[in-house]
């Protein structure tokens, strides 16, 4: 018992004496002298497609429910936080990041804030530094969508529910649910955990899972109050436009669709891979199990103070439900919905190198360069460009690709797919300086080119471009059965490449760049003379792949 008193007291002399504004300014100055190159970059897919035209309308004209796009559903906290930045700075992509920006830096110190509660400040430091150079959530942090502020308020959340303050527990979760929707898993994962104590609390060899934390029947409304304040959000949702969640089409590719068990349980391994694997990050899961077979290690005769086993299993228990509801739900497995769930993975990951090792230090920092790496290294397989900095390649082959067509083609009809039909004729967005006439296919795949074909003479210019990442030689697509899969559950494709486009176009390049396996083409089309009267080709709405 003396043991434990005296262990506890060296946590609390560890304990960070700064004061958390101090904390939030050196992590913002940090991270916007790292993003300092992105600053000005235009829209990317997402931010282009859904949130920054939400955003603007709530701008424009004080409506919480978009009308320049098909609303998602998705609650407009993060959507009012730029407006907000808009009207008193001005409306400019570097505005967009630095608020986005500001989230980011809060975020972190919610991640400081929650590790510091649970452990000490040396894991804390650890924990936040791994976070913030971890490549999703880097790339994440100036980009305007929204799972990183509602990954960032269920930090805070989760600080007030250990540190047993109910109203700021309840407070925080509203909050996130109100920044995104699917952040209401993490109260409902510990309403089902102390509802699952209260069950078994009397099996002593088990009650340890839930000490020093007793369960207790009133602390469930701590968890109600984000469902009642996200039921509300839809209430008032279906209201304004006939539907709960989302128009049709975003309902049945992000759920309907995804309701079949053999998608399902593709779906979990790619979430178990993205929580403790992707991106480097299972350096740090094979350091935390590998450290775990050596003897904690001792200061002053007491050993190093390890996160509660309560603590732990509650970390598990959200981690856990993210994986599953994730698996379940979602057309696209983006690994940015993963957010929530893997800064917990790093506060265990950083408290048990610290327990056990004597060169911890050291791991972590093997850890952090391992992230840094994964900003410009892309895996041997295929990912989200969002996911590092693949997504700023992206942005300039498309800024080059469109200033072109609008330099050399300003009255054509230019033919090609979603985000490039928004990026030309939404100039706000940042591509082009005036509106560009677009007829628009789904993608760049052999199907759809040929389908373009037919009606060649409808659009003097095509804008061709990769939709995807594939590296040149992928780890898991030389088995066709996994191609198979990754086509009929996760609506992969391959696009044509320009020069085969170009054949069955029956054009000419004339223009071709290329940046880390992606690259974007415009393929002029040869007839006699152009077609300049206006297309009978309705332009099509862009089907929005973000949940």
């Amino acid at each position: 018992m003396a043991s434990k008193v005296a262990t506890d007291r060296m946590a609390g002399r560890m304990r960070s004496s700064l004061h958390p504004a101090l904390v939030f300014a050196a992590i913002f100055v940090v991270i916007f002298l790292l993003h300092a190159p992105l600053l000005r970059l235009p829209y990317f897919w997402d931010e282009a497609g859904y949130y920054v035209p939400a955003a603007r309308d709530l701008l424009a004209h004080g409506s919480l429910i978009p009308r320049t796009t098909v609303s998602n559903a998705h609650p407009p906290l993060v959507m009012a936080w730029l407006a907000l930045w808009w009207k008193v700075v001005g409306y400019t992509p570097a505005v967009t990041r630095a608020a986005m920006l500001v989230i980011a830096a809060f975020s972190l110190l919610g991640v400081f804030r929650l590790a510091e509660v649970v452990a000490n400040t040396r894991v804390a430091m650890a924990a936040t530094v791994c976070t913030a150079l971890y490549p999703v959530f880097f790339a994440q942090s100036s980009l305007a969508q929204v799972d990183l502020a509602a990954a960032g308020l269920t930090f805070w959340a989760l600080a007030a529910y250990f540190e047993k303050r109910p109203l700021a527990t309840a407070s925080w979760f509203c909050l996130a649910v109100l920044a995104k929707e699917t952040a209401v898993l993490a109260p409902l994962a510990l309403a089902a955990w102390e509802l699952l104590g209260l069950g078994l609390r009397s099996k002593r060899r088990i009650a340890g899972l839930w000490k020093p934390h007793a369960p207790e029947l009133k602390t469930l409304s701590d968890f109600l109050a984000p469902v009642f304040v996200l039921g509300a959000w839809y209430v008032f949702h279906y209201l304004r436009t006939g539907y709960v969640f989302g128009n049709p089409e975003f309902f049945e590719y992000n759920v309907a669709s995804t309701l079949n068990p053999v998608r399902f349980v593709l779906a979990l391994v790619l979430r178990v891979w993205e929580s403790f694997g992707y991106m480097h990050l299972w350096l740090l899961t094979a350091g935390m199990l590998l450290a775990m077979l050596l003897p904690p290690i001792k200061d002053m005769g007491l050993e190093r103070r390890r996160i509660a086993i309560a603590v732990q299993s509650s970390f598990l228990g959200i981690i856990m439900t993210y994986v599953v509801a994730m698996a379940l739900i979602g057309g696209a497995v983006l690994a940015r919905y993963m957010l929530t769930a893997v800064p917990l993975v790093m506060i265990l990951g950083a408290a048990t190198l610290y327990r056990r090792l004597h060169h911890w230090r050291l791991a972590v920092a093997v850890v952090a360069g391992a992230f840094v790496l994964a900003w410009f290294w892309n895996p041997p397989y295929g990912f989200s460009p969002e996911d590092n900095l693949a997504y700023r390649d992206y942005l300039i082959l498309h800024q080059d690709g469109e200033r072109f067509v609008e330099a050399r083609y300003p009255m054509a009809h230019v033919l090609t797919a979603w985000p490039a039909s928004d990026e030309l004729t939404r100039p706000w967005l940042g591509f082009v300086t005036r509106p560009v006439q677009v007829v628009r296919i789904e993608n760049f795949s052999l199907d759809q080119v040929l389908s373009a074909a037919e009606f060649r003479d409808h659009f003097e210019v095509a804008l061709v471009f990769s939709t995807k990442y594939e590296p040149r030689n992928p780890l898991l697509d030389r088995w066709i059965w996994w191609t198979e899969w990754k086509r009929r559950f996760f609506g992969f494709h391959r696009d044509l490449p320009p020069a085969a486009a170009t054949r069955v176009l029956n054009g000419k390049i004339v223009y071709s760049e290329e940046r880390a396996g992606q690259w974007i083409a415009v393929i002029e089309m040869q007839r006699g003379e152009w077609i300049n009267a206006q297309s009978t080709q309705p332009e099509m709405r862009p089907q929005l792949r973000q949940f």
